[in-house]
């Protein structure tokens, strides 16, 4: 119990600080979001207009320490403000709307990755020098050297243009009402396919890679000798006595790798016109959408702070070292 409340008190601490960092950056970034949102109404809106919009976006003369109070206060309370470049929207609603679809390409991509790249890489480290320790590491190691944007459109030019098997972009069929029926999960999924093949096809490699060399150590180990020498089973002995602890940092992994789910996703919505979260962020930094920039990226920093949390009450169920400490 005392590991859990001090990695929490941590985390509440690494939280604050993302707040403050969050609230410093777009008010040190050149520019004037305000007036570029305007510049089509000049000569139509009053001095007094301007400075009421300034305030409304927590952008005015007040002082900082002020604008800090009260974006501290509103972010407990969910008000993210109003976005700049979809005015009046509020970018709660914004970020509401598109971060389900980001979960799902990212998050589906990240699972497969994970789980099909460590069984490769405990595979191919219990026999090495077989058919998957000599082949997959240099193709999956090729592959996963191409940018994420290169590999979908070459992914999405072959297998949408040419051979006609996926559909160009989009989350879900044009005219199709989203709806809890097998008929549009269907599609979604159908939609679903390609995008995350790439991501999943760019991060394969290091999954593996990683469980692979873990587990080369691991299995060099005196316990997994002792285990041997008991005449355990090899399946036994690989999966339940090297594959858990070689899986460990493979957990960190997972956790750090959850708020990385956005940046590889935000090309890859790009290219396949696909709704989310990365592609908002994209259009908020170059329309200079402070607000929306802000309670993006703070909805990516709580994600990561909760994942990491989350893969540290997993370390208790895992490594029985730690509840020692």
């Amino acid at each position: 119990m005392g590991y859990v409340l001090k990695r929490l008190g941590s985390y509440v601490i690494a939280f604050w600080a993302s707040l403050t960092i969050n609230f410093l950056l777009p008010r040190l970034m050149p520019g004037d979001p305000v007036g570029r949102m305007l510049s089509g109404m000049q000569g139509t809106i009053t001095d007094e207009q301007l400075a009421q919009y300034r305030h409304l976006f927590g952008l005015d003369d007040r002082p900082i320490w002020l604008q800090y109070v009260q974006y501290i206060g509103d972010a407990f309370t969910g008000n993210l403000g109003l976005s700049i470049s979809q005015f009046p929207t509020p970018v709660i609603d914004i970020i509401t709307a598109q971060i389900g679809w980001t979960i799902l390409l990212g998050g589906t991509a990240l699972l497969i990755a994970v789980a099909l790249g460590n069984v490769l890489g405990i595979l191919a480290a219990w026999r090495p020098g077989g058919i998957i320790d000599s082949v997959f590491p240099p193709v999956l190691v090729f592959v996963g050297s191409f940018p994420y944007f290169f590999l979908a459109m070459s992914a999405l030019y072959l297998f949408a243009i040419i051979l006609g098997w996926f559909p160009l972009g989009q989350a879900f069929t044009l005219g199709l009402t989203p709806s809890w029926s097998w008929e549009f999960a269907g599609d979604v999924l159908y939609h679903l396919v390609l995008p995350a093949s790439t991501i999943v096809a760019v991060t394969l490699g290091g999954w593996m890679l990683g469980m692979r060399n873990t587990m080369i150590a691991t299995a060099a180990e005196d316990y997994i000798t002792m285990a041997r020498a008991k005449g355990l089973r090899e399946g036994r002995i690989m999966f339940r006595y090297a594959a858990r602890n070689a899986l460990l940092p493979s957990v960190t992994s997972f956790g750090m790798s959850i708020g990385f789910v956005v940046g590889g996703a935000l090309l890859t919505e790009v290219v396949f016109a696909y709704p989310g979260i990365g592609y908002q962020l994209l259009l908020a930094v170059q329309a200079l959408d402070y607000p929306l920039m802000q309670g993006i990226f703070l909805t990516l920093t709580a994600t990561v702070l909760v994942a990491n949390f989350l893969v540290d009450i997993v370390y208790l169920r895992l490594d029985p070292r730690v509840r020692v400490r």
